[in-house]
């Protein structure tokens, strides 16, 4: 006969425990995984102690109590009395910069990750990395307390990335050292402009995913002066590669000398090269691309290879950009044939062709 206490529903609570429980493996609290969640839970007065059910025979004690086997130490969830959930374990080693988060399911589905001396190989389980020893390979990990924000104004010659094999100059050097800190999308490395730093994942996600909607803007300066055609063309989806297209961009005229010409560009995705790849695509070849703003951070008066902590403002505002519902691209921006829209430089831009700097 099956015991009452395992016909608890999805999002109700196990008597005596104060845990919720649910109908997905992966929110299932560490120590609750394994073979134990699919046996029947018994209900526990509230001052006994959590224990874990022995596999094979067992027997059982006054209160329905399942007896743990000689030698086996009872086990109380160390969840039972948090307010919120910890965080999944492959969150908490990426924040450590033991690795990225999809490799950190690698390393725990291989059986490298242990909680409390226990291997996990569960993806979701949930652990705290302050009130419980996580070691990957039998070496404890160490996470960063606080979580850290950085904006960088890259210079050109250096790469977006933590390491790089061969020896290059890398985006790290310019930046304090902070374990788990890591760039957040790229800048390829003739590029230039605002590059943003964290340790903490689930915030990059929301910056560099295009359903979250923070837009980046660049200052773009091309070769010659694109057409009407070529303006639309820019707006609308484009193939920009072999099984690639863009959703199109913003695209406006800042300054044209008729030899070159300033183009402010928007983005609401973030493809590798995907702007250089955008102008190849239209036959316009590239000078110079500075990216100004991420979300709600501007580069501002940063100068060129130093960088700064962003403000708490900074840090909500970024990843709330709110997504703009385009259809067609073009038919919001019809004007004469023709013409040419040209906007004012905002006063963080480099000034135009011909005009001098403030003194």
């Amino acid at each position: 006969m099956r015991n009452p206490g395992s016909n608890a529903r999805p999002g109700s609570s196990r008597p005596g425990s104060g845990i919720p429980t649910t109908g997905k493996r992966g929110d299932l609290p560490f120590g609750a995984i394994g073979s134990e969640d699919r046996r029947a839970r018994t209900p526990a007065s509230p001052t006994s102690p959590q224990v874990r059910p022995s596999v094979g025979s067992a027997t059982r004690e006054p209160g329905g109590r399942t007896a743990p086997r000689p030698g086996n130490t009872p086990r109380r969830n160390p969840f039972a009395d948090k307010g919120t959930p910890p965080p999944r374990l492959q969150q908490v080693l990426a924040r450590a910069g033991v690795s990225s988060r999809r490799d950190a399911e690698d390393l725990i589905t291989a059986g490298r990750v242990q909680v409390d001396g226990v291997t996990i190989r569960e993806l979701g389980t949930r652990a705290d990395p302050v009130r419980h020893q996580i070691t990957v390979d039998g070496r404890p990990i160490s996470v960063a307390p606080v979580a850290r924000y950085f904006a960088l104004n890259k210079p050109r010659g250096y790469l977006s990335t933590v390491d790089d094999p061969f020896g290059r100059p890398t985006v790290m050097e310019l930046v304090p050292p902070a374990p788990g800190l890591f760039p957040v999308g790229r800048l390829d490395e003739e590029s230039e402009g605002l590059l943003l730093f964290t340790t903490d994942g689930e915030w990059a996600q929301r910056v560099t995913h295009p359903k979250f909607g923070c837009t980046k803007e660049y200052d773009v300066e091309v070769y010659g002066t694109p057409s009407r055609e070529t303006m639309e063309t820019l707006r609308s989806p484009l193939e920009i590669g072999p099984d690639d297209r863009s959703t199109g961009a913003e695209v406006d005229v800042i300054a044209s000398t008729g030899r070159n010409t300033r183009l402010r560009i928007i983005l609401h995705e973030g493809r590798n090269r995907q702007i250089r790849r955008m102008f190849e695509a239209v036959g316009l070849s590239v000078v110079s691309l500075v990216r100004v703003r991420v979300g709600g951070v501007r580069i501002g008066t940063l100068p060129v290879g130093q960088w700064r902590t962003l403000t708490s403002n900074e840090v909500e505002s970024v990843a709330t950009t709110p997504v703009p519902r385009r259809g067609k691209a073009t038919t919001s921006r019809r004007r004469p044939p023709g013409a040419l829209r040209t906007i004012a430089a905002p006063p963080d831009r480099r000034p135009a062709w011909g005009e001098r700097r403030p003194s």
